[in-house]
């Protein structure tokens, strides 16, 4: 049974490959394989919710998919490298603030707050913090040295969010996924 469903925001070819380099020396090195090992996509989770919603995603892909046909491909800009406190010992690359990233994430969320989901505080609007992640359940013995791998990044790595998708999880299963900027599935 899953855990629950998120709203992602996926990179152009380019951007993704840039992430899962990093993903990849994680792992060569075992400081973190997870993002692996789940098949994992790297991505910005715009929103998520628990699976206690029945059928979240029969209900959340007409939203998706109108939501993506009325936005354009996005610049971004990953600049610097952070970490969450708590037990998960997560690494991620932060995008440089923008109005339209902000904007995105906002329009979304009001769609899904409109079809009767519960929005938690961490994707409200003034909570939500964006971030990629990289590494995920590091050793707290190899924080410094995952940092360090991090740090070894020739920032910023820059793309375009190009598509926006629905996962279930645990374990990772994309549900869907749409192009920004058109009906198709992609």
């Amino acid at each position: 049974m899953s855990e629950g469903y998120a709203i992602e925001l996926y990179f152009d070819p380019a951007l993704e490959n840039q992430v899962l380099k990093a993903w990849n020396v994680f792992a060569r090195r075992q400081i973190s394989t997870k993002l692996i090992n789940t098949e994992s996509r790297p991505h910005l989770t715009l929103f998520s919710t628990s699976s206690s919603f029945l059928d979240s995603s029969s209900k959340l892909e007409p939203i998706v998919k109108s939501f993506a046909s009325r936005q354009e491909p996005l610049p971004l800009s990953f600049s610097s490298i952070g970490s969450f406190s708590g037990d998960n010992n997560a690494l991620f690359l932060s995008p440089t603030p923008s109005l339209s990233l902000l904007q995105l994430q906002a329009q979304l969320i009001d769609a899904v707050r409109k079809e009767g989901f519960e929005i938690g505080e961490e994707y409200r609007l003034d909570s939500w913090v964006p971030f990629c992640p990289v590494a995920v359940d590091v050793p707290r013995a190899r924080m410094a040295e995952a940092f360090s791998v991090l740090r070894d990044l020739k920032m910023p790595v820059s793309g375009y969010a190009m598509d926006v998708g629905l996962v279930e999880f645990s374990p990772v299963r994309e549900v869907f996924s749409f192009a920004l900027g058109n009906n198709l599935e992609s």
